[in-house]
């Protein structure tokens, strides 16, 4: 009997299969080492952690290798029978070595920036390009960069044409027995390898998180797989039934809804606050960029990165469980304007079915509207969500300042603040204006003109991880805001404005990060990109106090009205924070978080942090806020907070595209 020889072309595509395989398993290693995983995530599954990825790895692989063994089954095409052929199965090759590089490097830049593997999300800055590529400049070593991927391809190309020579030159005659089975068995094992396991559903993204770490499932995943799972993702959606089903819960959470009936779904809130003789006060609401709370001097960092802002918080009214209902500044910015959480994994001001909505900054009648921004509105279309929804808007952005610009996100934070406070203190109506920081963000720009002033600190690698900081730039910027606010309350307080005017600070959202033995593990798995920071500061009008209720970001613009006494229309997830009704509501006192990139929907209620994943909503998550005990709950408490967590996702999607304004 005829001994069984694999045709040489099949031998090429298993050897070059796994060329690329250990390669991209050596990247896996390497990103072991340069993203050590944080203290709080214990000991690493490093065997399943492996399996798996190599599972992901050898799909991606087998999609290549089938593509070029349909050359194989052409005769006038066979790569080693045919110039051709050999043209079209070399290119198929360096355009995966290509791709390959090019999402690796981008894949470990998201990391290093956002602790999250590559995802579909980034392609919301090719909306953006001449912003996200000057932020790029600006931010990483793009020659030195593309200078190692020039010559990482030509390493590829050279290792996958090389080894073509060498199996070309030995190619052969094999039986036909050989020449029967063989391509069947590889067409076999390659699909078998695309769908991932020997069962009805195939491998999906999802299956890494199943391995209880979320630094270990980050570790199993390579971009590829991260990328593409998330293309299918980018559209928020809802499920009528469920926003009905949803009704009675949200509008417990919301109260004042009259005659709240789940057949014809309305979120309306006809809201007074009561009259006032007093003078209506000026409203400047400050969204700051990246004002993670674990980092800060409020929450006890050892650091103390905020000591001017910590005494402002002890000035004014502190919400220190205040929680942005999304990760991003986009949605951020959404968030605070409408009262709606952004849920799309593409971000809803840039959605034009999406982008018409309601907002309470028209509620304040007789009132000049401001937004200021260092950079360009037309970033994230905010341009569009502003100047479409605020009537009467008065938008200033890079060019309408005297400063000048000193990175890809325009004029400083400082003399954005402080020429805003120039601008508003010529008003001779009362006015309520946006303030939208940036430098809290990479490139980390400090001005020179504040180094004299500002000094910088420096801190060591080991005290900078333990509490929260990846680099001395971030920490210094972090403290860099600090130093802007404290600038623009000095200045304002010089101003006829400033006695009566409420000043409210929000974070845009948080950053992912190590928050070590500060907060409960929650923290560093799940909650630092969302927990900031929320500060209603006018000294002449309120009195100082810390709430530890739960708020949330979507709750600014009602409690703003309310403190005003400004009668508006609410017809969205805010609350007015301060007021009775959601004092006194136990039903009030939680949150509600989404996760675009992994697609988790989730809810903050007593001591308890709920999420489900979208795609897979048995898959859930249980994670103690107040410490690092394990959660207990009974099945019928599971499924209440499932519901409610449900609630909010569908509501929220409902809401996005039935809040439009009148």
């Amino acid at each position: 009997m005829a001994r069984f020889k694999i045709p040489a072309y099949l031998q090429w595509l298993l050897v070059s299969s796994a060329l690329y395989l250990v390669i991209m398993t050596l990247l896996r290693i390497v990103f072991l080492f340069t993203f050590p995983a944080p203290a709080v995530s214990g000991k690493i599954p490093l065997a399943p952690v492996f399996w798996l990825g190599f599972r992901f790895d050898i799909r991606i692989i087998s999609i290549v290798s089938l593509l070029s063994f349909v050359l194989y089954l052409i005769p006038p095409v066979h790569p080693f029978k045919s110039r051709t052929g050999k043209t079209i199965v070399l290119t198929i090759w360096i355009l995966f070595a290509i791709t390959l590089c090019l999402f690796y490097t981008f894949d470990f830049a998201n990391y290093a920036y956002l602790s999250e593997r590559l995802n579909a999300g980034l392609l919301n800055y090719a909306y953006d390009t001449k912003t996200s590529l000057g932020m790029l400049w600006q931010s990483y070593p793009v020659i030195k960069v593309s200078l190692m991927l020039i010559c990482a391809i030509s390493i590829l190309f050279f290792l996958t044409k090389k080894l073509f020579s060498l199996f070309s030159a030995k190619s052969g005659q094999v039986s036909k027995a050989s020449r029967v089975l063989s391509p069947v068995i590889f067409f076999l094992l390659s699909a078998l390898a695309i769908f991932g396991r020997a069962g009805q559903y195939p491998l999906r993204w999802s299956d890494a998180f199943s391995l209880g770490n979320d630094y270990a499932s980050n570790v199993a995943l390579n971009p590829f797989q991260s990328f593409f799972s998330s293309l299918n993702f980018r559209e928020a959606a809802f499920d009528p039934e469920k926003v009905k089903a949803a009704y009675p819960e949200m509008a417990a959470y919301l109260g004042g809804i009259p005659n709240a009936d789940s057949g014809t779904i309305s979120f309306t809130r006809h809201i007074d606050p009561g009259a006032s003789s007093a003078p209506k006060p000026n409203v400047i609401i400050v969204i700051c960029e990246s004002f993670s709370s674990y980092k800060s001097s409020m929450h006890g960092n050892p650091l103390n990165t905020t000591p001017f802002f910590n005494q402002l918080c002890e000035q004014g009214i502190y919400f220190n469980k205040c929680f942005t209902p999304s990760y991003g500044t986009a949605r951020g910015v959404w968030a605070t304007i409408t009262g709606t959480p952004d849920i799309g994994s593409e971000t809803s001001s840039r959605n034009p079915n999406a982008v018409n909505q309601h907002s309470i900054i028209n509620d304040f009648k007789g009132y000049e509207k401001f937004y200021f921004i260092g950079g360009s509105a037309s970033w994230a279309n905010i341009r569009g969500l502003l100047t479409n929804n605020i009537q009467g808007l008065h938008l200033y952005e890079q060019e309408d300042y005297k400063a000048p610009k000193i990175d890809v996100w325009g004029i400083s934070d400082k003399n954005l603040l402080l020429e805003a406070s120039d601008i508003l203190a010529e008003q001779t109506r009362p006015f309520i204006a946006v303030i939208q920081t940036s430098d809290n963000h990479r490139p980390y720009t400090i001005p020179k003109e504040d180094r004299e002033e500002f000094k910088l600190r420096k801190v060591s690698a080991d005290s900078l991880k333990k509490f929260g900081f990846t680099s001395l730039d971030e920490f210094n910027a972090f403290r860099y805001t600090d130093f802007c606010f404290q600038k623009f309350i000095e200045s304002a307080r010089k101003k006829p404005y400033f006695n009566n005017t409420l000043f409210v600070f929000v974070g845009d959202h948080g950053i992912r990060g190590d928050a070590g033995d500060m907060f409960p593990r929650a923290w560093t798995e799940e909650l630092s990109t969302v927990h900031v920071p929320l500060l209603f500061y006018a000294p002449h009008i309120l009195p100082a106090e810390v709430i530890p209720a739960y708020a949330s970001q979507l709750d600014v613009l009602p409690t703003a009205a309310g403190i005003c006494k400004i009668p508006y229309i609410n017809t969205t997830l805010g609350r007015d924070l301060l007021s009775a009704g959601i004092r006194n509501n136990p039903k009030a006192h939680q949150v509600f978080v989404y996760d675009p990139d992994a697609r988790s929907a989730g809810v903050i209620k007593d001591s308890v942090y709920y999420s489900y994943l979208v795609e897979r909503p048995q898959q859930t998550k249980i994670m103690n806020v107040n410490s690092n005990n394990p959660v207990v709950l009974t099945e019928e408490q599971k499924r209440q907070l499932h519901h409610l967590a449900e609630s909010f996702y569908q509501t929220s999607g409902y809401l996005l595209l039935n809040n439009k304004a009148k």
